[in-house]
């Protein structure tokens, strides 16, 4: 984290201790912003949206509640903070992957192993995506943008499918992924012992530019 100007000479004596809010104005950087929006990723990955406190979001963050609040005006906005830094993650993980020299059509299953050995962080977070498809959820702008993004992704020709006169557009293939991964995750929890994501990599293989 930077040093603040705030920063006085017998500092040292205190390193053992959180700080918690004692440093004001000066407390408001980019780090300590970011401490928050990772404390509030576990919070809601743990608990839900719902059952979430800012209270509790604080203590993960070791920063007191009136030190949150002059980050962030409420927990709506620290849900749409958590999604995109949640988003990053996968992206920055999706980069490492792809130059291990993954196979393609593995990469998103690859990504997706973690979540998915986490039953409970999975089921939040299907609760969040549900409850967005409300207009007048927080997050509903969000997961619609996320939408037009993972687009940018797959090729805009269309595809055709085998033995009919159909195609698929760049359209048609993030709404029949997201479907697949939504529903990969309901069945993964209905029956934790089954391995579901092999089932992605051979869509993603169907699905794929030729």
């Amino acid at each position: 984290m930077t040093t603040t100007p705030s920063a006085t000479p017998d500092a040292a004596t205190t390193t053992d201790k959180p700080t918690r809010g004692r440093r004001g104005p000066y407390a408001s950087t980019p780090a300590r912003r970011a401490q928050i929006v990772r404390a509030a990723l576990a919070s809601f990955a743990e608990h839900g949206y719902e059952r979430a406190s800012l209270r509790d979001i604080a203590a993960r963050a070791e920063v007191t509640h009136a030190a949150l609040l002059r980050h962030f005006d409420s927990k709506d906005d620290l849900l749409l903070a958590a999604l995109a830094l949640r988003d990053a993650d996968d992206e920055e993980l999706a980069r490492r992957i792809m130059a291990s020299d993954i196979s393609a059509e593995r990469v998103l299953s690859s990504v997706l192993k973690d979540e998915f050995a986490h039953p409970e962080r999975q089921r939040n977070w299907l609760a969040i995506t549900v409850a967005a498809t409300n207009p007048e959820h927080p997050a509903h702008d969000f997961f619609i943008a996320r939408r037009e993004r993972m687009r940018e992704h797959f090729s805009t020709d269309t595809l055709g499918i085998a033995g009919t006169g159909d195609s698929l557009t760049a359209d048609d293939k993030v709404t029949l992924l997201l479907a697949m991964m939504d529903g990969l995750r309901i069945q993964a929890l209905l029956d934790p012992s089954r391995d579901v994501l092999p089932l992605l990599e051979t869509f993603m293989r169907s699905i794929a530019r030729p």
